[in-house]
């Protein structure tokens, strides 16, 4: 049982409708494909084989290996811990037209805030700055890009995706002081 009912903004309800009616079964099919790419499994998923890859063949990004793991654990746990205290919900759940439209109907009716994909993708795109330039620009580019397609969806208000999207930044930068902490080399150790 939800303690807190969050309610949509008056933006959040006018972006929703003039999704739900102007929204085509096509452009939906492709949303719920790349709605894949910020999906808390295949995340997980990835970063594991990321920071397996490194154990194996390049232990000099051990570090952010480690760190990519623990902010995708953390940011895949978090949003159902969330969504047991907060209820909301979903713009799918409160438009016909849209579902004449190809709108799908997207997990729990009540599980609207946050949205978990935009957590995932909030996380990884600031964990992006550690990257070169060009790699940071596509990573923080493709995040909001798929944490975009939970507002196309209807299976988030833009609000929830807003927020989501500020909780895994605010995730990622917690851990940095825990898991990139540069380690002291070790003095050397004299012989006698």
């Amino acid at each position: 049982m939800a303690l807190v009912t969050v309610k949509p903004t008056r933006i959040d309800k006018a972006i929703s409708s003039e999704i739900a009616h102007h929204t085509n079964s096509e452009f939906e099919h492709a949303a719920q494909a790349m709605t894949w790419g910020a999906d808390e499994h295949v995340l997980v998923a990835l970063a594991a084989a990321g920071w397996l890859y490194t154990r194996l063949r390049q232990p000099q990004q051990r570090p952010l290996a480690d760190h990519v793991l623990m902010i995708s654990l953390a940011t895949a746990v978090l949003p159902h811990l969330l969504k047991s205290v907060f209820d909301q919900t979903r713009p799918d759940r409160l438009t016909v037209a849209g579902h004449r439209r190809g709108v799908p109907f997207s997990g729990r009716p009540g599980d609207a805030f946050p949205s978990g994909h935009a957590v995932h993708m909030g996380a990884l795109a600031s964990a992006a700055g550690l990257l070169p330039p060009a790699r940071r620009r596509a990573a923080r580019c493709l995040a909001v890009a798929l944490s975009l397609t939970r507002v196309a969806l209807l299976a988030h208000w833009t609000s929830d995706v807003v927020a989501g999207f500020a909780l895994g930044v605010v995730v990622e930068r917690s851990f940095r002081p825990f898991t990139l902490l540069k380690r002291r080399p070790e003095p050397p150790r004299i012989r006698p």
